[in-house]
């Protein structure tokens, strides 16, 4: 009996515990209809991030292991040159881009390099503008709740006051303030936390690519010199 009884005020506190939060955005009004939107919206960019931003995905360790052995013992360590054909990962895929500007120039290896590495870039920040967007949004939505809450409060103190419509204005202009600014910390963070880990992994990958790119470097021509030709005496 002792754990039927917990297990059926366990069940009681749940309940109660989904009736408050579904009094609280029915207080909210509106405006938690489009704040409710935002924090799925924020959910599934946050997951997407974290699951797109592993070092394994952009930067592998054993493939950093394998250039930097390449770099400084000029000699590829078995299934280099397979894992970069592959293109599985950004730092595959901007050493296939140096190993087709074999033998050139360290400057011509460089700028073509770069050039695929700013596509790379633009494919680390998706995402990063829905988290962008709630920032700003969801604190605008809260504030609109609030002025929404406002009127209803006031429309209910006029000559014959209306108590409901001063709580229910109320209600509205608290929950919606709160749950805005509730939701703006937490991107705040993670939009700080993601763009610092994107900054991390593009300087690894400058870090490495720049030695790779020496290895890839070809001889520097050197400009014929014409032989002097002897003067002769008159």
């Amino acid at each position: 009996m002792s754990v039927l009884s917990f297990l059926a005020n366990v069940a009681a506190v749940e309940q109660s515990a989904v009736e408050k939060v579904r009094q609280f955005f029915a207080a909210g009004g509106y405006c938690m209809i489009l704040l409710a939107l935002c924090s799925f919206v924020m959910v599934a960019a946050i997951l997407f991030k974290l699951l797109s931003l592993r070092r394994e995905l952009i930067v592998p360790a054993k493939l950093e292991r394998k250039l930097r052995d390449y770099e400084h013992q000029h000699e590829a360590s078995p299934g280099l040159f397979e894992e970069i054909k592959d293109g599985r990962s950004p730092l595959a895929r901007l050493c296939g881009i140096a190993l087709r500007h074999r033998g050139e120039t360290r400057e011509q290896i460089t700028n073509a390099v770069q050039a695929a590495a700013r596509e790379e870039v633009l494919h680390l920040h998706t995402g990063m503008s829905a988290i962008d967007v709630i920032v700003s949004l969801a604190p605008l939505l809260g504030l609109l709740g609030m002025a929404s809450g406002l009127v209803v409060m006031f429309g209910g103190l006029g000559e014959n006051p209306d108590p409901t419509l001063v709580s229910r204005g109320i209600s509205e202009a608290l929950n919606t303030t709160v749950f805005g600014l509730a939701l703006a910390v937490p991107a705040i963070v993670a939009h700080a936390f993601f763009l610092r880990r994107i900054d991390m992994f593009v300087a690894r990958l400058e870090s490495v690519l720049a030695g790779f790119a020496r290895t890839c470097e070809g001889p520097v021509a050197v400009p014929a010199t014409r032989p002097a030709t002897a003067q002769v005496p008159v």
